[in-house]
C-alpha cells in the first residue's frame, strides 16, 4: 500500500473554491525599473554558497498591445534572472549554451535559483560557459515585495499588516480580480509571444538562438515549452524561421514532460484528481464563452481560493522564508504576529491539523505550538507535512531537543489512504503533538539519519523519513524564497493561461499550433522526481532520468551535495546535455 498517497478527493479544495474570491484591495507598488528604459541589467547580491556564478536581473520593455487595456507601467516589461559563469563571456551570445526556463503554476523566476547556480557551476568545472535564464511571467509585475526587501521578517509583517511604510510606500492590500482586467488578455498566446519576443530582443540572430538556446521548464513550464515548440509566430506555416522549435536547439523537462497537454500534471487524464483540481474553473463551455467570462469578471482572472492558495498565502511563504533565512533556530514569532482572519486561520488549520476533529474544532492552532522559524517553513513546504504535492520539497524533518512528540498527520487526507501522488504526494505526514510545551526545531536534510537522529515513526512503526528521502537544504530554500529580486512564487497567476491550454483544440488557439512535429524536432532530456507528481505514471516513452527521493520542487531546489556525498544529478546531467552538439 502506497503511504500518504492520499484519498486525494480534494473536497476540502472544492469547498474553499465554492466560497467568495475576495482578498482585499490594492494597487501594485511602483516599479524599480524606469518605464522608458528599453533594457536594464542589475547585479544581484546573493548569499548562496555556490561560488563562481554571476547573477543579474534583466528587464526589457516589451509592451502589451493597447487592446489589453490599462495596466501598471511595470507590466509592459519582461524580466528574467540571468545566471552565468563569472569567468565566462559577458555577452550572452558568446556563451556555449543558454538554458531558458519557464516556471510552473504559481511559480516565479526565483524558484530556479539553486538548479540554475548548480548547473552553471557544473558546466564551468568542465570548461564550458553556459547561461541559465529563469523567466518571470508578466503577471509578476503586480506583486508588492517591498516588505520582503527589508530583509527583516518583523518589518515585513509590519508592512503588510500594521500600516508601516517602506521607503515611503504603504502597502495597499492584495489585489482582487476586478482590479486586474487586463489579465483577461494574458493567456497562452501572450505568454508564448512574450518568450519569443524576449529571445528575439536579447538574441536578435535567429541562427544563434537555434544553435545555443535550450528551451525548457518545470511543471506547467514543460507544457508551455511543448506548445512553444509547435507555435507559428508569423501565421505562415511555410516560413519556419519564426517557428517555436527553431528558436531552440533542444528541450529540458523538470518533473514534467515536453507536451501540449495538462493531463500529466493533473493526475494522468483530464478527469483525474490532481494539483490543479479546484483551482482551474471547470467551465464545460467553449473558448468564446470563457473569454467573455474573464473579460466581464464572471470568471476570476487569476487563480486563487479564499484560503490556502491565494496571493496573501503565497506572500506569507516568502515572509516565513525570510524568518528562516535570518534565524532558522530561533522560536518563530510570525504565526502569532499575524492577524486572525478567515484566510490566515483556515490556511493554518488546513496545513497544521492532526485530524478532521482538530480542524473542525479550530484548536489547537499553529499559534499554540512553539516552533522555530525553520520548523514553520518546513510545516508549509516539506513533503512530510505539506498536503499539496506541487509545493513539496524534501528538506528534513521535525525535531525537539526537549523530547517533544511527533504523531501522524491525518488531515486533510489520512496517511493510510490511497490515490494519486499528483494530489498530496507520496510520503507519510507528521505533526507535533504537544501544544504550549517543548520547542520544536528542524533537522536539516543532511542531518536526517545522523547518529543523534531520534527517528520518529508512524503509528505502525514505519519511520516517517530516511536520509535517502531528503535532498534539499532548508536554508537554501529559505534563501530562494526571500532573497531574489524576482521571487519564488507567482501570486497572480492568470486563469486564462490554463484555460487556454485546456481549450487548445479551439481554432482560436490551434490556428497557431502549426508545427506539431516541433515537439520532436530537437533532442530532449526529461527529469522526473521519483516521489513527485509523476511518481505513479513515470513517462517511460520519454526515457526519463528518475531521481529517487525527489519531490516536485526538489528538481529546482536540491542541494549541490547530496546525502552520501554524491553530486546533485540534475545539474550534472543537464550541464552534460547542454554540451551535446
Amino acid at each position: 500500500m502506497k503511504r500518504g498517497a492520499a484519498h486525494r478527493k480534494w473536497s476540502w479544495i472544492r469547498a474553499l473554491a465554492a466560497g467568495s474570491l475576495a482578498f482585499g484591495a490594492l494597487t501594485a507598488a511602483p516599479s524599480a525599473d524606469g518605464a522608458t528604459n528599453t533594457r536594464t541589467e542589475t547585479p544581484v547580491t546573493s548569499t548562496s554558497p555556490v561560488t563562481g556564478v554571476t547573477e543579474t536581473k534583466v528587464s526589457v520593455r516589451i509592451p502589451l498591445p493597447a487592446s489589453a487595456g490599462r495596466r501598471p507601467a511595470a507590466c509592459d516589461r519582461l524580466s528574467y534572472l540571468r545566471y552565468r559563469s563569472s569567468s565566462g563571456p559577458a555577452a550572452s551570445a558568446g556563451a556555449d549554451r543558454i538554458l531558458v526556463a519557464q516556471p510552473g503554476v504559481l511559480e516565479g523566476a526565483g524558484a530556479f535559483d539553486s538548479v540554475a547556480r548548480n548547473t552553471v557551476r557544473a558546466a564551468a568545472e568542465q570548461g564550458r560557459h553556459i547561461e541559465f535564464w529563469a523567466l518571470d511571467r508578466r503577471s509578476n509585475c503586480l506583486e508588492d515585495n517591498a516588505g520582503i526587501t527589508t530583509g527583516d521578517a518583523g518589518a515585513a509583517v509590519d508592512y503588510y499588516y500594521n500600516g508601516k511604510r517602506v521607503a515611503g510606500h504603504a502597502f495597499e492590500g492584495f489585489l482582487t480580480s476586478d482590479q486586474v482586467g487586463w489579465l483577461a488578455e494574458v493567456g497562452l498566446e501572450q505568454t508564448l509571444r512574450d518568450q519569443y519576443d524576449l529571445l528575439a530582443a536579447e538574441l536578435p540572430d535567429q541562427r544563434v538562438r537555434k544553435q545555443k538556446v535550450l528551451c525548457g521548464g518545470h511543471s506547467l513550464g514543460g507544457v508551455l515549452t511543448g506548445t512553444f515548440a509547435t507555435w507559428d509566430f508569423d501565421g505562415d506555416r511555410t516560413t519556419t524561421a519564426d517557428a517555436g522549435y527553431n528558436q531552440c536547439a533542444g528541450y529540458f523537462a523538470l518533473d514534467t514532460t515536453i507536451s501540449t497537454s495538462l493531463d500529466d500534471l493533473n493526475g494522468g487524464s483530464s478527469d483525474a484528481e490532481g494539483p490543479l483540481d479546484g483551482l482551474v474553473p471547470d467551465t464545460g463551455i467553449g473558448y468564446a464563452a470563457v473569454q467573455a467570462g474573464l473579460r466581464t469578471g464572471v470568471l476570476p482572472r487569476f487563480l486563487a481560493l479564499p484560503a490556502v492558495i491565494n496571493p496573501e498565502t503565497m506572500n506569507l511563504l516568502a515572509v516565513n522564508g525570510l524568518a528562516a533565512r535570518n534565524a532558522p533556530d530561533a522560536e518563530s514569532t510570525v504565526p502569532r504576529s499575524l492577524p486572525s482572519t478567515f484566510n490566515i486561520d483556515t490556511t493554518a488549520q488546513t496545513m497544521f491539523s492532526e485530524n478532521t476533529e482538530v480542524f473542525l474544532a479550530g484548536k489547537p492552532t499553529l499559534r499554540d505550538f512553539r516552533l522555530t522559524n525553520a520548523a514553520v517553513l518546513g510545516t508549509f513546504m516539506d513533503d512530510n507535512s505539506a498536503p499539496l504535492a506541487f509545493i513539496q520539497a524534501s528538506v528534513g524533518f521535525y525535531d525537539s531537543a526537549d523530547g517533544g512528540g511527533i504523531t501522524d498527520k491525518n488531515f486533510p487526507v489520512a496517511n493510510d489512504a490511497e490515490g494519486s501522488p499528483a494530489a498530496s504526494g507520496t510520503e507519510l505526514k507528521a505533526i507535533p503533538d504537544e501544544p504550549a510545551g517543548p520547542l520544536y526545531t528542524w533537522r536539516n536534510y543532511d542531518r536526517v539519519g545522523a547518529s543523534d537522529d531520534p527517528v520518529y515513526r508512524s503509528a505502525d512503526g514505519t519511520p516517517f523519513t530516511t536520509a535517502a528521502k531528503e535532498v534539499t537544504d532548508i536554508g537554501e530554500l529559505a534563501r530562494s524564497l526571500s532573497e531574489q529580486p524576482l521571487d519564488f512564487t507567482e501570486d497572480y497567476f492568470p486563469t486564462k493561461l490554463v484555460t487556454d491550454i485546456q481549450l487548445s483544440s479551439d481554432p482560436q488557439i490551434s490556428r497557431h499550433m502549426l508545427h506539431p512535429d516541433g515537439l520532436t524536432a530537437n533532442p530532449t532530456i526529461t527529469f522526473v522526481a521519483g516521489d513527485g507528481i509523476l511518481a505513479d505514471r513515470i513517462p517511460a516513452d520519454k526515457n526519463p532520468v528518475v531521481l529517487p527521493g525527489y519531490q516536485h520542487l526538489d528538481v529546482l531546489t536540491a542541494a549541490p551535495t547530496q546525502n552520501g556525498g554524491g553530486r546533485e544529478q540534475i545539474s550534472v546531467l543537464l550541464s552534460d546535455f547542454a554540451a551535446t552538439p
